[in-house]
Formats: structure tokens, sequence, C-alpha cells
């Protein structure tokens, strides 16, 4: 899915612009990314719940070169899918 693919569902679906559709899902996504900013998570009923998890300082290989490589400590979103979902799929 993209953001593309976002402005033309809510395009379709209130009969605007693609300007105003295309702004629409520019702000749908931002307010998405400050929730889980500011909460740490961030659910939508009956699709599922977006999280924050910190991940751990860890030692990686270079996959071309095979050498030993430090990640730093960091944060990734993770998503569980709502019942409902995973009935429809």
């Amino acid at each position: 899915m993209s953001k593309a693919f976002i402005a033309a569902v809510i395009q379709d679906s209130i009969d605007c612009t693609g300007v105003a559709a295309n702004q629409a899902a520019s702000d749908l996504i931002e307010a998405i990314v400050k929730e889980l900013k500011r909460e740490g998570g961030f659910t939508l009923p009956s699709f599922g719940t977006f999280t924050v998890k910190k991940t751990k300082a860890r030692k990686a290989l270079n996959p071309r070169t095979g050498e030993p490589v430090k990640v730093k400590a960091g944060k990734t979103v993770r998503f569980k899918a709502s019942p409902n979902l995973k009935k429809a799929v």
C-alpha cells in the first residue's frame, strides 16, 4: 500500500480533487506518526495495533565482507493484526 493508493481511495470515496485527496492522505500519515511518537502506539479498530518497540544494541555481520559491525540501539514499529483482519484475509 502506498500514499498514492490511500489518496486514490479517499478521492473515490468522497469525490474530491486529487490534490485534496493527496493532502488528506499526507495528513493521515502524519497524524499516525505523531501518535506513535507521543503515545508509543496506535490502534485502528478492526484492523490492528501499531506499537513502538525499543531494540537493543547488538553485533551483526556485514553481508558483503563478513566483518563484524556494531548496530546501535534504536526503535522500530511492530504491527499486530486484529482478529477481524485475520479472519478477512
